[in-house]
């Protein structure tokens, strides 16, 4: 017979608080969700303050729990520094974090712009190391804490038109990889969630041309699209403290797709 008060122990967010960032939409909201019906009070993060606050008390209503949104340019630190302090305020420190906010670009190389590659390296990379940058020193006072930066497949392999991504992407391993490192023996765990081809607004000009969905999940061994719930189980994971001896990694769910 299963120990109930085993598993809520390992995954209950109680009275934790999460940030998340890129939370107004897609997986970022999925996230914020997730850790809200997990018992976390969430702030919401997006460049629109009325969409993270339509947002927050969206999933407010359904969790119970408290919930704050708020709008920041997560590539500003002027604007991070007001969000902190303004989710602090609100909800109190932050527990736990995940940078969800970015942007994709699809052109071949010789087309990408400067202005495009510093546009999504802004805010796929930058963003994240910013916003971790400001709320690492709290988490290491405390002596706890959970980071997920948002990685991809493409942190791993890569497909043509994405080289300003897959290179954000794969850098995020590195960020994430350092911070784990300084933060280890402050019971702070740093990892990247790296998902592979999921159904997001992101992801809606491939999904919307039926032709090259299906060449694009030809390569992909479970031969679908993921489902971003299916993502909620590892995202759970990783901010638990069942994830107490876990850092620095990067965990992909893609379907088997970097496996060939």
């Amino acid at each position: 017979m299963a120990d109930d008060s085993l598993f809520d122990e390992l995954f209950d967010l109680s009275a934790r608080v999460a940030l998340v960032t890129g939370a107004s939409r897609g997986l970022g909201r999925t996230f914020a969700e997730t850790l809200a019906r997990a018992g976390a009070h969430v702030a919401v993060c997006s460049r629109s303050s009325d969409h993270a606050a339509a947002v927050a008390r969206e999933i407010a209503d359904f969790s119970g729990t408290r919930t704050f949104g708020a709008g920041a340019d997560v590539t500003k630190k002027a604007d991070i520094q007001g969000l902190l302090s303004s989710v602090e305020e609100e909800l109190g420190p932050v527990d736990i974090l995940v940078t969800c906010a970015g942007i994709n670009i699809r052109k071949d190389t010789q087309e990408l712009t400067e202005q495009d590659w510093d546009t999504l390296v802004d805010s796929n990379l930058k963003g994240s190391f910013l916003v971790a940058q400001a709320i690492l020193p709290g988490m290491r006072q405390r002596k706890q804490g959970r980071i997920v930066f948002l990685g991809s497949a493409l942190s791993f392999i890569s497909i043509a038109g994405r080289a300003a991504y897959a290179s954000s992407k794969t850098a995020i391993l590195g960020l994430a990889r350092t911070l784990a490192l300084e933060a280890a023996r402050d019971n702070v765990c740093v990892n990247a969630l790296c998902p592979g081809p999921f159904t997001t607004p992101m992801n809606a000009p491939l999904l919307e041309d039926e032709r090259n969905s299906r060449a694009f999940v030809s390569a992909v061994p479970m031969a679908r699209w993921g489902n971003p719930d299916e993502l909620r189980g590892m995202l759970l994971y990783l901010c638990s403290p069942a994830c107490s001896y876990q850092t620095g990694s990067a965990v992909l769910v893609d379907g088997g797709w970097t496996v060939v």
